[in-house]
């Protein structure tokens, strides 16, 4: 039987589907299941020829570069070439110091019961969660599989912090649904009381067995790799970029609402109010005096 998927197809539909998402938040991985949801095979075969079409897609213009995201890669720093313009900076220096009279704020978790961060399985997905997070301004990491112990010492030291502050820590855990996915939250927070932090609380938003089959997410068979494989009875593995990033974002955000106090926050944002006339006033009087 011919097999109707081929890199024509890929390239019309995944046309329509990038146009419906910001540049930045679809994966290649996230178009791939797009693509399975409009009746492609999904499997090894068909995610490769769909990075194929993608490949050739850019180099014909068909699709700009900077559609997909790729946090995995990423550089460092930046090198400075231009001239110098001292009107620019001058300008650039006065919208600064206009922005600092308008910008003060109460940090938003401020009296909260929970001080929260999320953690995902994947950094490809980094810039799916990037915006709610900073929204909510809500601490963002990517595991990449199981964190390293590095990563959860820090982790470990924020959490004591804010925990002998009188807040109550807790991982928000997205990740996909397989042997590891659904170990790795355990792993978290086993090492993370391993390194002091007593008061853990681990929440697995997602991916879990009732929201594939309400999603109906197509599974695939786990990978023979995963040694706990053997012992796990799942449906099979599904990854978390089967999820539509839109649909993502909001669960994202539903997740950090439920533990989010909105009494508390009024009683913080009227104070302010209040102490924001105090910090414009405070900041002119200063500059009057340079």
């Amino acid at each position: 039987m011919k097999d109707l998927f081929t890199k024509k197809w890929i390239i019309e539909n995944s046309l329509n589907i990038v146009q419906g998402y910001e540049k930045g938040i679809l994966t290649i991985r996230g178009l791939h299941y797009r693509l399975v949801a409009a009746s492609m095979t999904n499997d090894l075969q068909h995610y490769k020829r769909v990075v194929d079409a993608m490949i050739c897609a850019r180099w014909e213009g068909l699709i700009d570069f900077d559609t997909f995201s790729d946090h995995d890669r990423f550089m460092i720093g930046e090198t400075e070439y231009e001239d110098v313009s001292l009107d620019d900076k001058i300008a650039k220096a006065k919208n600064q110091v206009r922005a600092w009279m308008t910008s003060y704020s109460r940090n938003k978790w401020q009296d909260q019961y929970y001080y929260p961060e999320i953690l995902i399985e994947k950094k490809a997905l980094q810039g799916v969660f990037q915006s709610v997070c900073e929204d909510w301004s809500v601490t963002l990491g990517a595991c990449k599989g199981y964190p390293s112990l590095t990563f959860l010492y820090d982790i470990a030291n924020r959490f004591i912090e804010a925990s002998n502050e009188g807040y109550h820590p807790v991982i928000l855990y997205f990740g996909d649904y397989d042997p590891s996915g659904e170990d790795i939250p355990r792993s978290i927070k086993e090492n993370i009381i391993r390194h002091g932090c007593f008061d853990i609380e681990v929440k697995r938003i997602a991916l879990m067995k009732d929201q594939v089959i309400d999603m109906k997410l197509p599974p695939a068979p786990v990978k023979v790799s995963d040694t706990r494989s053997a012992t796990w009875d799942g449906l099979g593995q599904v990854e978390l970029d089967a999820i539509d990033p839109k649909t993502l974002q909001v669960m994202c955000g539903d997740a950090i609402k439920e533990i989010f106090g909105e009494d508390t926050e009024k009683k913080v944002r009227d104070q302010e109010s209040e102490e924001r006339v105090q910090f414009r006033s405070a900041l002119k009087d200063y500059v009057s005096t340079l």
